[in-house]
This record gives C-alpha cells, structure tokens and sequence, in this order.
C-alpha cells in the first residue's frame, strides 16, 4: 500500500515537472520566434533608413526602435502581469504590422509617424476589446446600443462625406480623416455574435437581418461596393454557423441578388466600375492601368525581390493601400508575399480550432467571423490586383496604410484573441482542472 502511494506520488511529480518544461519550453519557443521577427524587421529597417543623399532618417530610427521595444514590452508584460499562455496571434500581428511600417517608411516617410499611433491605437483596441468581452454580461447588454450606434454612424457617413475615388466612405473630423465602415466591421460581428447568442431554441435571424440590410444598403449608397461584399460574406457566416439553415441562407443570397440585378438596372453607371474586369490588357493606359503594372512590376520581383525601395509599382497611385500586396511581390519576392498570405490562413485556422473549445457560441461565432472577414478581405485585395476578381478597393489587413484599417485589424484579431480559453488564465485552470 505505501509502495503504491510513493508510486503514485512519483508519477504525479513527474508530470508536474514535464508540465512545467513544456511551459518553459513554450515561453522560449515565444521568444525566439519573436527574436527572429525582431531579426527581420531590422534587417528590413536597415533598407529604408537612409534617405536619398544617404543621411539618417531619425523618424524612421526612433519609429521602429519603439516598436520593437513595445513588441517585447507586450511580450514580457502579457507573460508576467496577465498570466497569458498564447501569443500565436500578437505574434502574427507584429510581423504583419512591421511590414505595413517598412513599406510607409519606403514609400511615404512622411506618413510613418501616423501610421505608427494607428498602430498604437490598434493595439490599445485590442486589449479593451480582451477585457471587454471577458464579462459575458457587458456582452449581453451592449448589442443594442451598439446596433444603433453603428447605424447612426453609417447614416453620418452619407450626411457628411466627401466623394473620395468615387466613394463616399471617409469623413473629416477637426483635419482627421477616417473610415466609418472599418469601425462598423467589429460592431457588426459583435452585435451578431450576441444576437445570436440568445436565440437558443429558435432558428429565426428577423433581428440580424434587419440590422444587415441596413448596414449593406448604407454601404451600397456610398459606393462601397468592397466593404458591402465584405459585410455580406460576414452575414452568410455568421448566419449559418448559428442556425445551419441552408434554406435560410439560400433566401438571403436569392433576395440580395435580385437587389444588384435592380441597382444594375436603375443605377447603369455602378457597372461602369467593373467594365475591365477580366480585360485589363486591352484598357492598358485607363481601366486596366493599376492591375497590369501590378502584373509586370510583380512577375519582376522574382523570388527574392527587387529590395526596398528599388520598385517601380511604388510610383503608381494606392501603392500603399488598394496594391500593396504588388509592392511586396515586387520588391520583398514571391517567398515573403506567400508567407505573408499563409499568415493570414494561420489566423483562420487557429480561430477555428479555439472556437472548438470556446466557453460560449457568442465566442466561436465572433472568432470564426473575425477570421473569415479579414480571410475573405485578404482574397478581395490580393485577387482584386490580380484581375481574378473585380478590384474592388479595399485593403490589405495590417499591411496597407490607414489609421481605420489598421485599428480594425487588431480589433478583429481581439475577437479572435478572445475565443482562445489560454486568453483568460483564470477560466482556463477552471477548465483543466476539470478534464
């Protein structure tokens, strides 16, 4: 009997201390993989420091010495003061976002400091959206307010801005510009999410839908057309995670389609912005002008690149923006453009592997919803330049310039954050020590 219990107590201890390795082995794993993330954005930094008479660029310097230095705060603070297990995502963040600075710093150093508090704003987004949803009751009230205050803001949108590329989805307030619908993107998951949420014995979406039309049909008003599609992919997700209606969905699809074919029919000119699709080659100097320099200016950049600074596609309008995936093929190689687009796959594929295990639907939901909106936008831009789909305009998340889009991008990625039980350390020993 006691060799039994001095067996026992022997196994324990030893899967105490093969535990507590592979902790330390994760935290070092963290590390290093920030080290060489750390590595690359130095040796990416170095290209862009020098301007054209070979003199130093001190905000160039001083931008990305701060972020490095807060990429290791973040790590060392969300290990010790959080308790945190994960940091797969943060991770992805960093790297993603220190390639966006790089290619301002090359094209457009004048906007690098921006771009940089856009940065900070994201990542302090990020942690109140953590905190936020960590209370399941501030989800259950805030739904509302939240539809209608993202309404209200769409509704301003059309009031007050200005027609920017055929577009009107920016606004100015006291000299900042920003972008509404970037900010409705998490508001709409979010209300979905906890709409959703309550339906537990009933299949109807009335409320989503409703709060949908509306949201699309602002953005169609505005020309917007990217970030309608954006919103209405979102909706079919969200919508058939939680009711698995394929009937439902199929209605929906039905009844916004025969909503475009009617806009096509009454509105002739919306089509007018998608003429060139598929026939770039014969609108080389008009329509087709964006896409088949991105093309050329691509296929150029071989594996390995032309080097920072050193592209041609850099000269062409939105080469920060609408293009930038081209920048990054041209100039940095076809191996950084796919690490880059295997990074966004990675975001997608540990937010459905966490939404196994979520605590809740609201978190499976919004996670899943997270990633397939920043995955379906990844496609969007980077088959919009490639004239596999029609350009629709919108941006490459952490990677084009943009307050708006880089605030929205940490925030979804919070949403994503949020649905990994290791987020929040007290829950999650609840959890092991019940398996």
């Amino acid at each position: 009997m006691a060799h039994s219990k001095v067996k026992n107590a022997n196994i324990s201890y030893s899967s105490a201390a093969s535990g507590a390795k592979e902790k330390k082995k994760h935290r070092l794993n963290n590390a290093f993989v920030l080290l060489l993330i750390t590595v690359f954005q130095l040796i990416s930094a170095v290209q862009t420091v020098f301007d054209s008479d070979g003199e130093i660029r001190q905000d160039i310097v001083f931008v990305f010495g701060a972020y490095i230095v807060i990429e290791w705060l973040w790590l060392i603070i969300s290990r010790l003061a959080f308790k945190r297990k994960s940091f797969e995502l943060e991770l992805i963040g960093f790297f993603l976002t220190g390639i966006g600075l790089t290619v301002v710093a090359s094209v457009f150093p004048g906007d690098l400091i921006k771009q940089f508090v856009a940065f900070l704003l994201g990542l302090t987004v990020f942690e109140l959206i953590l905190w936020f949803v960590a209370d399941i009751k501030r989800i259950e009230w805030s739904s509302v307010p939240l539809a209608i205050a993202s309404v209200a803001l769409l509704a301003l949108n059309l009031i007050l801005a200005e027609a920017t590329n055929g577009a009107l989805n920016w606004i100015t307030v006291f000299g900042i510009s920003f972008q509404p619908s970037e900010f409705v993107k998490i508001a709409f998951i979010f209300v979905g999410a906890s709409t959703l949420e309550k339906l537990q014995s009933t299949r109807s979406l009335l409320k989503y839908i409703v709060f949908s039309v509306v949201c699309i049909g602002c953005l169609f008003l505005m020309y917007d057309f990217g970030a309608a599609l954006i919103f209405f992919f979102t909706f079919i997700l969200i919508s058939f995670m939680r009711s698995g209606d394929i009937r439902t969905i199929a209605v929906v699809c039905g009844a916004a389609l025969l909503g475009a074919i009617l806009i096509l029919i009454f509105k002739p000119y919306v089509a007018e912005r998608f003429a060139t699709y598929r026939h770039i080659w014969e609108y080389p100097d008009a329509g087709g002008y964006q896409q088949t320099r991105v093309l050329i200016y691509a296929a150029s950049g071989g594996l390995f690149g032309t080097g920072i600074g050193r592209g041609e596609l850099r000269n062409i309008f939105a080469s920060t923006t609408d293009l930038v995936f081209g920048v990054l093929c041209e100039e940095w190689g076809v191996i950084l453009a796919i690490a880059v687009v295997l990074a966004y796959g990675f975001i997608a594929v540990h937010a459905i592997r966490s939404s196994q295990g979520a605590r809740s639907s609201f978190f499976a939901i919004a996670a899943t919803a997270a990633a397939g909106m920043m995955l379906f936008q990844t496609c969007l831009n980077v088959f919009g330049i490639t004239d596999i789909l029609p350009l629709t305009g919108v941006t490459l998340p952490f990677i084009s310039q943009g307050g708006s889009s880089m605030i929205c991008s940490w925030a979804l990625l919070a949403l994503i954050k949020a649905c990994d039980l290791r987020t929040y350390p007290s829950f999650y020993e609840k959890v092991e020590a019940q398996r």
